[in-house]
């Protein structure tokens, strides 16, 4: 038996309350401007009506999501308790004997099931405005180089949300990825869009030997506008994690790339995570180091850079830290 439910009530699941599902279960959220935080499971989870993120794994979703990750539940279960013990019809599944056997050759002939989640951009607007003042305005990024990003289709804005979209392609040019963020000036939703591959985040592929990996596209376009002598020579990848699958692939593709440059927040998770990688790298016979930035992240060097108009050197290894 199994529980059957209508795209209405799976519609219905995914707009409901984030912040009253925490609330009816005990846990105690905090406001922060126009969003909630949740610090559940170790972690810190943005919630913004039926949407959260998960700062740390740099995923994020919608309601069933949310509760199928961090209540342990299976896809029914989340639904009922959403939506109540009597949502969903129970249907009896067919005893095996009552199947009717297909022959092979009928077999063959069937179409290909397609995936779970199949990948798809979300739809363009027709103009940028939005996101090219939050990038340049909010985050202090060149209006040159967000040209840059744009003509080569890496940086759109969506149609429905104005959020900024980040494009990861695989090695042939084709869009295998797409990371959103709220354009919004006090919103830090974010999350990777339905069916994306991680192994092809966002990414900018130079000639050099070089490559850096970032935990995320405004920590890359930041790096990149405090170092912009002949930048667009050497690779960048946005992990849009800690995760160092998208590095992995890159190095595959790309066999002449042979210094690798890690530069992951400077905070715990970060560093901790970029001190393993650099190890393993080296075991494999690569030239790694970390890069860190003076603050929090890359951002905020850019932005502090910006307002003291002077240079914000990075540090070649790690800080010392409480790990």
């Amino acid at each position: 038996m199994f529980i059957q439910f209508t795209e209405d009530q799976k519609r219905q699941a995914n707009e409901a309350s984030i912040v009253e599902i925490l609330e009816r279960a005990g846990y105690e959220v905090k406001k922060t401007g126009s969003e909630y935080t949740w610090k559940g499971a170790g972690r810190t989870v943005s919630i913004l009506d039926n949407l959260w993120f998960d700062h740390y794994n740099q995923t994020g979703g919608k309601t069933v999501s949310f509760v199928e990750k961090y209540f342990g539940l299976n896809y029914p279960k989340a639904m009922l308790m959403i939506l109540g013990e009597t949502a969903g019809q129970k249907v009896e599944r067919r005893p095996v004997s009552n199947i009717a056997r297909v022959t092979k050759s009928a077999a063959t002939s069937l179409p290909e099931k397609k995936p779970e989640s199949e990948f798809v951009l979300p739809p363009r607007n027709s103009n940028m405005r939005r996101v090219e003042a939050y990038l340049e305005k909010t985050r202090g990024i060149n209006p040159d180089i967000v040209e840059i990003f744009e003509k080569n289709n890496l940086i759109y804005e969506d149609a429905d949300y104005h959020n900024v979209v980040f494009v990861g392609y695989d090695r042939y040019g084709v869009p295998r990825h797409a990371h959103k963020r709220s354009s919004g000036q006090h919103c830090g939703w974010r999350a990777n869009q339905a069916g994306s591959d991680g192994r092809y985040s966002f990414n900018w592929r130079g000639k050099s030997d070089r490559v850096f990996l970032f935990e995320a596209p405004i920590d890359m376009l930041s790096y990149i506008n405090l170092h912009t002598d002949h930048w667009w020579e050497d690779s960048y990848i946005a992990a849009c994690s800690v995760s160092d699958q998208s590095l992995l692939q890159v190095l595959h593709d790309r066999p002449q790339l042979h210094q690798v440059y890690v530069c992951f927040d400077n905070d715990g998770p970060g560093q901790r995570a970029a001190e393993s990688l650099c190890q393993r790298l080296t075991t494999s016979g690569y030239q790694a180091q970390i890069l860190v930035p003076q603050l929090k992240d890359w951002n905020e060097d850019l932005l502090s850079f910006r307002q003291e108009e002077g240079e914000a050197p990075c540090q070649a290894e790690s800080p010392s830290l409480s790990l």
